[in-house]
């Protein structure tokens, strides 16, 4: 918990208290006048919102098409087609969810080890996050590439990013 303090104009109060409480759980706002602006002063207990779960794997691979169509994919870009950003994106999250899944034995017949699910999952971030495409991330997710969630769980990141993805090209 952690309390704001604010001095803003009196008819931007509103707005000002909406903006914080889009971003933060926030208690009752105090006000007095502002002896220096003419305006007001807020004050504000507010905490952090909780954090939104991650897609599950379910959720995140439920249209997916299979492991295997997956990875002749993601060989066909390599193969066939020089690398652009946005073909890198792609190749690179379509790797690290099939990766994924995998590792989740959600493909019988086919292994990963956690150490490439990560390293395609860190590509993933590391490009997403060079894009520079702000704060709501590349695909607008909920976690975008640098927040302490999706470095804390990569995978994570993977699903979510693969979920909007896919729906948005099926």
């Amino acid at each position: 918990m952690f309390e704001i303090r604010i001095i803003c104009e009196t008819p931007d109060r509103e707005s000002v208290v909406n903006g914080l409480r889009s971003q933060f759980n926030i208690g009752r706002v105090r006000s007095s006048l502002s002896l220096t602006s003419g305006g007001e002063r807020l004050y504000i207990t507010a905490d952090l919102p909780a954090a939104k779960p991650w897609p599950t794997s379910e959720q995140a691979y439920a249209d997916a098409p299979g492991v295997g169509y997956e990875l002749e994919v993601t060989r066909e870009i390599l193969m066939d087609t020089p690398l652009s950003p946005n073909l890198n994106r792609e190749y690179w999250l379509r790797r690290a969810a099939a990766l994924d899944r995998m590792a989740l034995g959600l493909a019988p017949g086919h292994e990963a080890t956690p150490g490439a699910l990560i390293e395609a999952a860190i590509n993933l971030m590391d490009l997403d996050s060079a894009a520079g495409l702000g704060p709501s991330g590349y695909a607008d997710g909920p976690y975008h590439p640098d927040h302490p969630e999706s470095i804390r769980d990569p995978r994570g990141y993977v699903r979510q990013e693969f979920a909007i993805w896919h729906k948005n090209n099926q």
